[in-house]
Order: structure tokens, then sequence, then C-alpha cells
């Protein structure tokens, strides 16, 4: 599953190459003549008026077209900026769910949805899903209803893969309007089991979290699947769910067509982003759009080591990479232009001085060559900083257990610093800077040697020889920059990470092909109690 997953991300940049090639050959001398490509855009456009994935096809063509020109900011005359198509499509002749009346006991049409999403492999008991999935929904629906029945459950018609679990994703109607509902299936070995019934939107949002890697799903049409995927997320943006679907590439278009209407409603002005200033990215964001932007600084200082090719090599990790709901999904964009009385004068001062060979400044614009997008999140640093105790205590719970689900996936971040994690607008914490993160089974993890004599012992310098790659667990706790009764938390909970152990166990699983349980949801809401506990698992 994770190889194909990796083969799919290839694909799009494969065929696209392919069409360009094709382009260039067919139009010859033209291939560069922007009337010629004007008018092949509206022919595009009424070839794909009928599609029920119109928006993919627009985004295609815009591929085409800038790798064809290379265009800085955009072009309308031949790239689609805004859809040319001013509504979507009316709604097939079948709606893109299925629909369960709500007539009779709900443990009843909880076994009703459960057969009809059956799979080669038996549910191992189908009729105990069906009790505690029913349990479920209806204290849920006793906590925000009251005593209104459950009138329709609409589960939307494919299956949402993703590594080892699937997901049935829908909602409930009934009382005051909708709850979401999303049934996360396993496959135990003796059969499939509903390991958990996720009924609020902040539980569902997560499993669509852009800290997840894409979901493998077949739509028919997206478009559709979207705003029916808005109604139990409405917080979420589109861009944001394209993505999760795993259509990046338009994902992409809609975060940039996004920017632009925000750009024309707002006034605040793209700034220097706020924490601890990065050494090898400049990092600056709008503060009214909860997005940031990187560019790589020219030169990286000391005691850094890594080289521009490094940290693209690294980000194209990650991009390829399970990122487990811990490791922030990054946008590359190449060529965008923003009128240059958008930016603070800090910012462009900043971006002038230290990141040159990839932004420039003229004609009234601020070009970038190439950058980086992530969601915004509060560095865990000046989160900690912030919050009251308890807060501050979930959060250390949360830092240590990142770290365990990023080595539950063969990634070691490299930095443990408290300002290169981030704290989501659901409390849960991700790693977004990775110029220094690798493969955990690259690390030389070492048990600190003893010194032999107080001259040793009171050395400024390691009288020991250190590695490229070594790494001595017991030392993280000081670098970590953890104080107080925070630092006691994380002790409490997640003292194991100090120790080589650990390390060298999780090295072991990987290196014997094993692929460890990671679910985007906490043990409690597993509805066997957890009977399969895995060595890691999202909090």
């Amino acid at each position: 599953m994770q190889q194909d997953a990796r083969e799919r991300l290839d694909v799009y940049p494969r065929l696209i190459a392919r069409v360009v090639g094709a382009v260039r050959h067919i139009l010859g001398e033209h291939g560069q003549d922007r009337m010629v490509w004007a008018q092949m855009k509206a022919a595009y456009t009424r070839s794909i008026a009928r599609c029920a994935d119109f928006e993919l096809a627009e985004t295609f063509f815009n591929s085409v077209t800038r790798r064809m020109f290379a265009t800085v900011g955009v072009d309308p005359k031949i790239e689609y900026v805004d859809s040319d198509f001013d509504a979507p499509l009316p709604p097939g002749d079948e709606p893109v769910y299925r629909t369960y009346a709500g007539r009779g006991p709900i443990r009843a049409l909880v076994r009703d949805i459960l057969a009809d999403y059956s799979f080669s492999v038996a549910y191992q008991d189908i009729d105990v899903d069906a009790r505690l999935v029913a349990d479920e929904i209806d204290a849920r629906r006793q906590a925000a209803w009251g005593a209104s029945p459950v009138e329709a459950v609409e589960i939307l018609k494919p299956v949402f893969y993703r590594n080892k679990g699937a997901y049935l994703i829908g909602r409930i109607r009934g009382g005051t309007g909708l709850l979401p509902l999303a049934l996360a299936l396993l496959n135990t070995g003796q059969g499939i089991v509903v390991d958990a019934a996720l009924l609020t939107e902040d539980e569902v949002s997560i499993v669509f979290s852009f800290t997840h890697s894409y979901f493998h799903v077949d739509v028919e049409r997206p478009h559709e699947a979207i705003q029916f995927l808005r109604s139990i997320m409405p917080l979420k943006r589109v861009a944001e769910l394209y993505i999760a679907l795993g259509y990046n590439k338009h994902g992409k278009t809609e975060l940039y067509r996004d920017l632009l209407r925000h750009l024309e409603r707002s006034t605040d002005k793209f700034e220097i982003a706020p924490g601890d200033r990065g050494m090898v990215m400049v990092v600056f964001t709008v503060p009214s759009y909860d997005v940031v932007f990187k560019v790589i600084r020219d030169d990286i200082p000391l005691p850094k080591t890594t080289t521009r090719r490094d940290v693209l090599r690294k980000y194209q990790l990650v991009f390829n990479h399970d990122r487990a709901g811990r490791l922030a999904d990054a946008q590359e964009f190449e060529h965008l232009a923003f009128a240059r009385d958008r930016f603070s004068d800090a910012l462009l001062a900043e971006l002038m001085d230290t990141a040159a060979e990839s932004v420039s400044v003229g004609d009234g614009q601020v070009v970038f060559k190439h950058l980086y997008t992530q969601r915004r999140m509060t560095p865990l640093n000046l989160y900690l900083r912030d919050v009251d105790a308890a807060a501050a205590h979930d959060a250390a719970v949360e830092y240590g257990q990142a770290i365990k689900d990023l080595a539950a996936t063969n990634i070691f971040p490299g930095d443990l610093l408290l300002k290169n994690f981030g704290v989501t607008r659901h409390g849960r914490v991700a790693f977004y800077d990775y110029d220094e993160l690798c493969p955990l089974t690259d690390c030389n993890f070492r048990e600190m040697p003893q010194a032999r004599d107080l001259e040793e012992e009171l050395a400024s310098e390691p009288w020991f020889y250190v590695g490229d790659g070594d790494l001595f667990p017991e030392e993280f706790i000081t670098f970590m920059g953890l104080q107080g009764s925070v630092r006691e938390v994380f002790l409490r909970t997640h003292r194991d990470l100090l120790r080589t152990d650990f390390w060298r166990t999780m090295q072991a699983r990987h290196t014997a092909g094993e692929v460890i349980d990671i679910f985007p949801y906490r043990q409690s809401r597993r509805l066997r109690g957890g009977g399969r506990r895995p060595a890691a698992l999202s909090s």
C-alpha cells in the first residue's frame, strides 16, 4: 500500500512531462505562441464542459502551460486562474452517497451499512460491530439532540483507504442538523472489525488532517464529494480536502485561488512569522491567513551543514513518506508573484538580504522562483509559554507521542527543539522543520560512555569519539528545553525516549519489515478497548 502511494505521487508529473513533449512536437514553431494557446484553452474549455471532474481538467491544463512557458505570476489568457465555469455541473442522476432511513433500531441500520460495504475478507462479527457502533451513535445523538431520533444516515459511496485502514465516511441526519460519522475498519487477521466510530467534527477532521498521507479513494464526481465533506467539516479549507483525497495538484490550485481572494479582501501585509528565526528558511505569513510561506536561504550558516539540495531532498522525502499525522504537508510553488506593497519593510529586507537567489523585486512585484507553503501552527515553545498548566501538560504528552509516531514510521526529526514542532487547532503536535530529518535506520543510537576520571567528567568537549549519525538518547532531555512541571509530565510519560533500547528496538522492527500501526484517533475511541494494541499509537 505504501509503495502504491509513492508510485501514485509520481504519476501526475510523469504524465505532464509526456504531454508537454507531445504538444511541443505537434505545435513545432507555434509552441510558444500565446495566441495559439489562448485558442487551445477556449477549445479545451468546450471539451470539458460536461466532465464530472472539470476542475481537475482545468488544473491539468494549467500544469501543461506552466511547464511550456514558466509563467511568472499568472496569465488568465492561457491559464485557469479562476474556473471558467460560473457554477458547478448540476448533480448527477444519482447522489455520491447512499442513504439509510432511520425507521427501525440503529443497530439494524448500521448492520445494513456494513453489509453494503463488504470486502473479500469477511467481517469478524458484523452483529457485534453493529451493536458497538449503534451504542456510540445513540450516546452521541442523545448528547447532541436529546430525544430527537436519527432520521437517516448518508455514507459516501467510495471507501477511503490509507495504510492498513479503511474508512466509511458519512453523516447522520436528525435533531438540529448533521452529525459527522467515520467508521474506521481494520483487518485483524481474523476478519474485518470496526475499530472506531468517530462522531465529532474534530475527530473526523483529524482523520483528514494535513499531517496525514493522502487517501486512496475512487471518486467519480470530486466536486460533489468535497461538498459532502464540507458539510461535516465546515472549517476545512476546500484545498485541504482535495489534497486529502489525493488531488494534490488541484489542491494547490484551490489554495492559490483562495489566497488571491483573501488578499483582495484584506489589507494586512506579508510579514516575518512569529517564533524563533530559522537558520535554513525565511518563514513569513499574512497574519489574517492561516498559512506560512517558506523560502530557502541562499547561505545556510554554521553549525548547520545542510545545503539547498539537501533541503529540497528532505521535503521530497516527506512528500513521499507516510506522515503518520505528525509531519505537516508542504505544497511546492514556483514563479509566484505578489504586489510589492503587500510586504512589510522588514520582510523585504530579510528576503533580499538572505534569499535573493529565490526572490526578486521589481515593477511593483515580488517574484518567488521557489517556495513552500504549510498550514500555520503555533510553535510549541510559544504555545507552552502562553497556555495554562493543563494545556501545557497535554502538549508535553503530545510532543513525546509525536516523536514516537515518527519513529514508528522510520523517521527521526534530527532536531528535537520545541520550536521545530507546532500545535494544531485540535491540540495535536506535528513536526514541520525538515532540514535535519532522516530515516531512523540511518542513525546510530549509543549509550553515553562513563567518564574514567574527574578530568574527563569536567571536560567541555566530548572526550570520546562521536561519529556522523551518532546520537545519545539520554542527552535528548537537555536539548528539548522542557521546564518545571511540563518536564516532569514528559518524563513520567515518555522517559523511554531517553533510553537507547527504545530506539534500537524500533530500528530492528523496521529492518525486519514491520509496518507499525498508528491510528488517527485516541486509544480510548477504539471500540474493543485496544485488543490489537500497537506499540506506537497516536494519542
